[in-house]
């Protein structure tokens, strides 16, 4: 069942074949419908920081990206309590946009004294339409590249915003942690640290490029995603530490959650 969501989320497969290939599920009186509710993400459960806590200050800002979609958007929060620099997070979402839930990261991480800004790579078509179905369907609609190069360019506008201190690290989920991958070996010189939660690596001959520290961490049971590690991989308990042949690739620190 969870494959299969897995194929649903990923756009592998659409509603109707999700229905149909999860109707052998379905028994006691519970339709495929219901067990598709039942795994879809409750934000408002899931919310720690609400929009409007005095903690935090938030806003939606408007950026240039010359060599994506030209101009987007992307929620800033920062500490209310906080003055002077401070170190950077660039949140990234999944394949759907800027979620509730994403939005809400942001805010915990801003809480921890953080300036962060979570970009909404939907914002040329409107933004995150408010359902994460729509969301994924939005987003496959864009170029992969142009959506990169708008990730490139928020982190280049939070590294250079009069309230960060130079300092950006990069946190990102599904999409986003390969999207995370990709930055640490682009643009090596702005980011210090990126943490991608799964997600597909950069490409193996970009991966010398990346000079930060990297905190990466992958479902043990992820075959789709597992399959893009160029790597040897040696068990160590629950951590393996990730090994890239024919590369210079620093070692780098690699948690899989069984």
């Amino acid at each position: 069942m969870l494959d299969l969501y897995e194929e649903y989320v990923h756009g592998q497969t659409d509603r109707r074949g999700f229905l149909d290939r999860a109707a052998k599920f379905a028994v006691g009186g519970t339709t495929a419908a219901a067990l598709l509710d039942s795994l879809q993400p409750d934000y408002a459960l899931a919310q720690q920081v609400p929009e409007d806590d005095d903690r935090i200050e938030t806003e939606f800002v408007a950026y240039p990206s010359p060599e994506g979609y030209e101009k987007t958007n992307a929620y800033l929060v920062r500490p209310a309590e906080l003055e002077g620099k401070l170190p950077g997070v660039l949140v990234v979402h999944e394949n759907r946009g800027l979620t509730p839930y994403v939005a809400d990261v942001a805010r915990r991480v801003a809480n921890a004294g953080y300036i962060v800004l979570a970009p909404d790579v939907l914002a040329s078509l409107g933004g995150y339409p408010g359902t994460d179905d729509e969301g994924r369907i939005l987003q496959r609609q864009l170029d992969g590249e142009k959506k990169m190069q708008d990730f490139v360019a928020a982190a280049r506008f939070l590294h250079a915003h009069p309230g960060c201190d130079g300092k950006v690290g990069v946190v990102g989920f599904c999409y986003g942690g390969e999207v995370s991958n990709t930055l640490a070996a682009r643009i090596p010189e702005i980011n210090r640290a990126v943490v991608p939660f799964y997600g597909r690596p950069a490409a193996l001959t970009e991966v010398p490029k990346s000079k930060g520290s990297l905190l990466i961490h992958y479902g043990e049971k992820d075959e789709r995603i597992n399959q893009g590690w160029p790597c040897s991989a040696r068990r160590e308990g629950r951590e393996r530490v990730a090994i890239a042949s024919a590369t210079r690739m620093k070692l780098h620190r690699t948690r899989f959650t069984p």
